[in-house]
């Protein structure tokens, strides 16, 4: 089985996703749509690969707003079309932060600024606990999306939709695939001083994170393996 990775700067990796993947059977081909050197101006030229030939897509979190054209570039069309083109394939699409976001664009919904940012370790109400869990899940976004017309909230906070389904695919606004090392990469990258800024401690922070490792692994692998299970395999 073939899953498409899409990965937008050169820190975010898939992490404890991507390791329950291919533990699932899936073979890995990850892109970095943003090269390191290009971090600060991410408006790149990228071309994405067909739709077809995949079993599974999944597109990661990106430090960018996806409405924010003029910043991210003209990149952020292809992605969406190649998502729009999976999706209507049946082909799953697994959407994580800046991926879900990607996703309700791609489909017909909407991203907007959320009224506050969240940064750290969240639990979520959950009305599908088997599928999505209560947490806690590692949130950094600073945007949130409105599901497309007929996906299902699966999961939500006072900030925002925190999963929706549609189809075969689904959106979380938080980071199943963190890892201790993948948070401590974001702080080293500008995170720490958005940290800071609105009053999170960064030292803190990835204290709980490593606190945190071993539950965090669990719900990644119960989140995929529903997900491959429940939403992927469904006949929708």
């Amino acid at each position: 089985m073939r899953a498409l990775v899409l990965q937008h700067d050169h820190v975010t990796e898939p992490g404890l996703v991507g390791a329950r993947l291919m533990e699932r059977g899936y073979d890995l081909t990850v892109l970095t749509v943003v090269p390191e050197h290009r971090h600060q101006a991410p408006d790149v030229t990228f071309d994405f690969p067909e739709a077809d030939g995949w079993d599974l897509v999944v597109s990661l979190g990106a430090p960018w707003s996806v409405y924010d054209e003029t910043a991210v570039g003209s990149w952020i069309g292809g992605e969406l079309a190649l998502l729009r083109k999976a999706h209507h394939l049946g082909i799953p699409v697994l959407g994580v932060c800046f991926g879900a976001q990607a996703l309700t664009t791609a489909l017909g919904g909407s991203v907007e600024a959320s009224p506050r940012p969240e940064i750290g370790w969240v639990e979520v109400d959950t009305d599908d606990p088997s599928l999505v869990g209560t947490g806690p899940w590692f949130q950094w976004h600073y945007d949130r999306s409105v599901p497309p017309p007929g996906a299902v909230e699966v999961a939500r906070n006072a900030v925002c939709v925190q999963a929706f389904r549609v189809g075969r695919s689904l959106g979380v606004q938080f980071h199943p695939e963190v890892t201790t090392g993948i948070v401590r990469d974001w702080l080293d990258l500008g995170g720490a001083e958005q940290c800071v800024q609105h009053g999170v401690d960064p030292a803190e922070l990835l204290t709980r994170c490593r606190e945190l490792e071993l539950p965090a692994r669990a719900n990644a692998r119960r989140l995929i393996d529903a997900f491959l299970d429940r939403v992927a395999g469904s006949a929708d």
